[in-house]
């Protein structure tokens, strides 16, 4: 068996010579070995359920080497985290992500050199896009990046529009087990999320609670209907790198850990609602997703921008079901995380209140 069938104690295992027969499996440096490997850390309170590090790879013969640096993704080592990831299966899903359904669709992704999960351990070896510029939710997205999200979005949805039947592996967004543990964990995680993030959170919001989570079921069915379609299903800026060279690609959708079948316009709220400037999102939401709606039907999909548009009203309301299980059943202590789940309440609350939604949760109960 070769070393690389077993998965090393992480990250302390990925020595050399492990390194050396993964990277060799996926036809990179067969002609020459890996001789010293060096660590960095990656996005430091930015990933939630999984660490990063650089890996810098010193090869013994530069001619045949393959790359020079990797980043390696693996489980996170903080336990509440790390419990949810397990729950929510994000590990295996990211692996057959790339193993299975990268191929299919011509969304920009990391190239992916290695992907296993292994008795509850995962590893992913990919390229080093350190090169580009990294999304930011606690910093926002102006109307550029929003208008390269979107078109984005549409090349990951067309290819499975009204094509995931057989995908029984990716949940659904209703009556799957990451549906109900989403909706167990934003019922519980409320008052979590509306006094750790008080100043962000209109009293209006906090008394609404009760209502959003009686319609939360119906809203998660809402999202189900089809055309179902493959989302990501954790579209922030954090999970996005923007080229920032001519040669570079003006967009790679990183972190394959939450891929869902839902209606795709979820992916279009999550970025528009959390992600992007609440003066952006006021200007311009209908054009940008009057945008999504042409860039599917470039692909040849039909999705009318009236249908769009109450979608994305439901969608809306959906979020809170999203918003408060990450900012309120996750570990926010590390400042880096506070900022951007701060930020994605904010902008959640503002979103709710600009389209006048709190009357509306009582008609979905």
């Amino acid at each position: 068996m070769n070393v690389h069938e077993t998965l090393p104690a992480l990250p302390e295992g990925l020595t050399a010579d492990w390194l050396t027969s993964a990277l060799h499996a996926a036809g990179l440096g067969r002609g020459t070995r890996i001789e010293q490997v060096g660590f960095g850390a990656v996005g430091e309170g930015v990933g939630m359920m999984s660490e990063l590090a650089r890996l810098t790879l010193r090869w013994s013969n530069e001619t045949d080497a393959g790359p020079t640096t990797l980043i390696a993704k693996y489980a996170s080592t903080n336990p509440t985290n790390r419990a949810a990831g397990d729950g929510f299966h994000v590990y295996e899903r990211e692996v057959r992500f790339f193993s299975e359904l990268n191929q299919l669709t011509t969304a920009r992704t990391p190239v992916c050199h290695f992907a296993r999960y292994q008795s509850g351990n995962y590893l992913v070896l990919m390229e080093d896009l350190g090169a580009y510029r990294t999304g930011s939710q606690a910093e926002g997205a102006g109307l550029e990046d929003a208008l390269l999200a979107v078109d984005e979005l549409a090349r990951l949805h067309a290819p499975f529009w009204g094509r995931v039947e057989a995908l029984d592996w990716v949940p659904t967004i209703y009556r799957s087990y990451h549906a109900d543990a989403l909706y167990t964990m934003a019922v519980g995680s409320w008052d979590k999320m509306v006094n750790t993030y008080a100043d962000h959170v209109p009293d209006s919001i906090r008394a609404a609670g009760p209502a959003i989570h009686a319609a939360l079921p119906a809203l998660q069915a809402a999202v189900n209907q089809g055309p179902a379609t493959l989302i990501h299903g954790d579209f922030r800026l954090d999970n996005v790198m923007f080229g920032s060279a001519p040669e570079h690609d003006p967009i790679i959708i990183l972190d394959w850990q939450g891929p869902l079948r839902a209606r795709g316009i979820v992916d279009v709220a999550v970025l528009l609602a959390q992600n992007v400037h609440v003066s952006v999102r006021r200007q311009h939401e209908q054009a940008l997703i009057q945008r999504y709606t042409r860039r599917l039907a470039e692909l040849g999909v039909s999705y009318g921008e009236d249908e769009a548009w109450r979608d994305y009203r439901v969608a809306l309301m959906y979020l809170w079901c999203y918003c408060t299980t990450i900012t309120g059943g996750l570990d926010g202590s590390d400042p880096r995380a506070y900022a951007w789940m701060s930020q994605c309440v904010a902008r959640q609350c503002t979103a709710t209140l600009d389209h006048d939604l709190l009357p509306e949760f009582s008609r979905w109960h």
